[in-house]
């Protein structure tokens, strides 16, 4: 059986949309964006052409005929009588085999392994009989990590032991993980927009019904939403990235943190993802709300290597009890290779984090700098770590935009992706994670493709079928 996606549910996932002429290719347009960052999964059934007109004020020819552009395009197929459904999209970009050639993928804003990485894991290889002797079923994690880590959180100020820490499989693991045990369907939960678009999917799986607070790069957290919010709301839990916050690059201050603590006060559970926390490339980022009883989410992904599927979560013994009571249900288990190379590669970090700071730093400057050159109408913010800059545009052309991209192999996502609850269509990412090559070449791209996109929304008015529904 098929999944199905509401009339209602689209609108809202479609945001502004109506960005050029004629309206049933922008309608089609905005669906195929949706598929392609997977916001509407393979095999959707989308709402019936009578259902959608009358949500989006427009006539059934016009939505019948964006559905006839994306079945042209692959992006739907349709059978009489059982409606319109999504296809399977092939990934693009870099590290799939169905990337084109010479194609720029920053949909993932994880920088290159680092150096040092393929020296240690032939070091743990040779180590493998001794590896291959255990069971291979670990869903704690091994004794020698989970000592690592909580020696690196004692040695920044936060005491540890490892009865606090849980090993996951990657950061995303740990997040679901804590959606499953911590959040009862009905639940509200705070979250920051935009936000780590995958983090708010886990939160929406397990039942919670979303708050969102903004934040933005020049600005920091909205302490009066966030006030107003708790207050009505009573939220159970909050996810927030309090230090270089993913897209934004932003850190709290310490007055964003103390009301932030005011939150946790009423009752509501902190947890902190601090996955990019120590990617800074200038001032030191400020610690991020030292507190005991606050849930941490950390991994080696954007720190050491995408590829490397450790991450963890660090909380109070009696939660991390409930987590790893769970768990079974989800997984067996880190896999041993990889606990054993984090093993090795934590202690190393005062060693690692300095080249990724420049590796970061460097991609930084290139894209900034081409794109105050080429795009100078764009709003370019300054931050001091991170993965990514949160763009401005002139105006709300955010999905245009990438698609227009994608068509000459520069991937990206679209503010859309990161929002909460609708809007950010005037907000692209871009990461920095690439060399400066590839993201000179994305933005030389991107001043190709914004006058087209631009002067399309700017010619683009009601058509006579819009007043027929």
């Amino acid at each position: 059986m098929h999944s199905r996606i509401s009339a209602r549910s689209l609108e809202a996932s479609l945001g502004g949309w109506r960005t050029r002429e004629p309206a049933y290719e922008a309608l089609a347009d905005g669906i195929r964006l949706l598929c392609l960052d997977n916001r509407i999964a393979a095999r959707t059934l989308l709402p019936a052409e009578r259902a959608l007109a009358q949500t989006l004020g427009l006539s059934r020819t016009t939505v019948a005929s964006a559905y006839a552009s994306l079945r042209a395009s692959g992006h739907i197929e349709s059978v009489r009588g059982s409606g319109s459904v999504t296809t399977a999209q092939p990934l693009r970009g870099g590290g799939t085999v169905f990337a084109e050639p010479g194609s720029i993928d920053l949909q993932q804003a994880s920088p290159s392994a680092w150096p040092g990485l393929a020296g240690v894991m032939a070091e743990m290889a040779s180590d493998a009989a001794r590896l291959v002797s255990r069971t291979g079923y670990d869903t704690l994690g091994s004794t020698g990590l989970r000592d690592v880590i909580a020696e690196r959180y004692t040695a920044r100020g936060i005491r540890t032991s490892r009865d606090q820490i849980l090993v996951t499989a990657g950061a995303q693991s740990a997040i679901h993980l804590i959606a499953e045990v911590l959040v009862a369907r009905g639940d509200r939960v705070l979250v920051e927009t935009p936000t780590y678009p995958h983090a708010a999917e886990a939160l929406r799986a397990a039942g919670a019904r979303l708050v969102a607070v903004p934040v933005t790069t020049a600005h920091g957290w909205d302490l009066d939403r966030l006030d107003e919010a708790a207050r009505r709301t009573r939220p159970t839990l909050a996810y927030l990235m309090p230090t270089l916050q993913n897209p934004t690059g932003r850190s709290m201050t310490a007055m964003e943190q103390n009301a932030l603590r005011e939150v946790a006060q009423r009752g509501c559970t902190l947890v902190v993802d601090e996955t990019t926390a120590e990617l800074s490339f200038g001032a030191p980022a400020p610690a991020a709300l030292p507190d005991d009883d606050v849930v941490r989410i950390g991994s080696l992904g954007k720190t050491v290597w995408g590829g490397l599927r450790v991450g963890w979560v660090r909380a109070q013994p009696e939660v991390i009890r409930r987590l790893h009571a769970a768990r079974p249900a989800r997984d067996l288990g880190t896999p041993e290779f990889e606990q054993e190379v984090a093993a090795r590669l934590i202690p190393r970090m005062p060693e690692i984090l300095p080249q990724r700071a420049e590796l970061l730093a460097t991609g930084y400057r290139a894209v900034r700098a081409a794109l105050r050159d080429r795009l100078p109408d764009w709003d370019v913010p300054e931050v001091c770590g991170g993965v990514a800059l949160w763009v401005g545009l002139p105006a709300p052309l955010s999905g245009p935009l990438v698609l227009g991209a994608r068509a000459e192999h520069v991937y990206l996502s679209g503010g859309q992706r990161f929002a909460v609850d609708g809007g950010h269509e005037n907000r692209l990412r871009i990461p920095f994670t690439a060399s400066p090559a590839e993201l000179e070449r994305a933005v030389q791209v991107l001043a190709t493709v914004w006058p087209r996109v631009a002067s399309g929304a700017r010619t683009a008015g009601p058509t006579p079928l819009d007043a027929l529904v």
